[in-house]
Formats: structure tokens, sequence, C-alpha cells
């Protein structure tokens, strides 16, 4: 358990590099790495026509109560836009404005790829491929939790 317990401090304080110097690269935008994560979720092609507010908590793993605010500052800087989805009326459907596209595609983008250079500096092509491999065994497994947790909180 010991060994288990220095690999989570890692992962946690690691996500909290990552949310502090992901911010430098982006702050300047007027961007967080929040919002740099909900641009990069509607910038996939499968994300062409827009996703609703469920599809994009669930992408993003947050709830939907944290990411309606986040939604909020971003239509109001301009970067997203959402409106009723036409299939499903009670959904909404969050897609990526032309602003919102621009700033990731010319001014983002390439701060972001500055970043990652620098954050994976002297990592080779399989330390990278190993790490995204038991990062994603990793994840499989905390999705396993907390599938059970939702079953046990329902009666």
């Amino acid at each position: 358990m010991e060994l288990a317990n220095r690999l989570f401090f890692r992962l946690y304080q690691c996500a909290n590099m990552l949310h502090k110097t992901g911010s430098r690269a982006v702050e300047h935008l007027g961007l967080t790495t929040q919002q740099w994560a909900v641009l990069g979720a509607l910038s996939r092609p499968e994300a062409e026509g827009g996703m609703s507010v469920g599809d994009l908590a669930r992408y993003l793993m947050v709830s939907r109560q944290s990411l309606s605010g986040l939604i909020s500052r971003m239509e109001r800087d301009g970067h997203i836009a959402s409106a009723p989805d036409g299939r499903d009326r009670r959904s909404r459907l969050v897609t990526m404005t032309d602003s919102g596209r621009k700033v990731w595609t010319h001014d983002a983008i390439p701060r972001i790829h500055d970043y990652y250079e620098g954050a994976l500096a002297d990592f080779s092509m399989g330390d990278l491929s190993h790490t995204l491999h038991y990062l994603l065994k990793l994840l499989d497994n905390m999705q396993g939790l907390d599938t059970e947790a939702g079953q046990e909180d329902t009666p």
C-alpha cells in the first residue's frame, strides 16, 4: 500500500501542476485548463455538430454542475454557443463559435504544443506509449469503481 500511496500522491501532484503550469501556457489568451479541455473536446471531428452538455460532461469526466458555470463563462467570452438540441428540446447542444475556433486553432494549439514539449522533455516514444497505456488502465479501473459506487447509490 505504501507504493500505491506514493503513486496516487504523485498523480495528485501532477494534476495540480498540470492545472498550474498548463494555465500559465494559455492564460494570456484568457483561457484556463478547463476551457482548454472544453475547446479540445469540441474541436474533435466527431464533435463537429456540437455535443450535448451531458455528453460533454461524460467525455471530460466532470459533473454537469461544474460544467454549467464553465459553459456560461465561455459563452460570455464568445468561445462557445449553446442552444436547444433540435432532436431533444430538453437537451442543450454546445458548439464552438468561429471566434472560439480561431482562438483554439491559431492561438491556443501552438502554445499547448510548446507546453507538451516542455512537460514531456526527455520522454521517449516508448515512455509516452507505456505511460498512456498505464494511465488508460488506471482510468478504466477507476471508472469501474465509479460505476459500482453509482449502483450502490441506486435503491
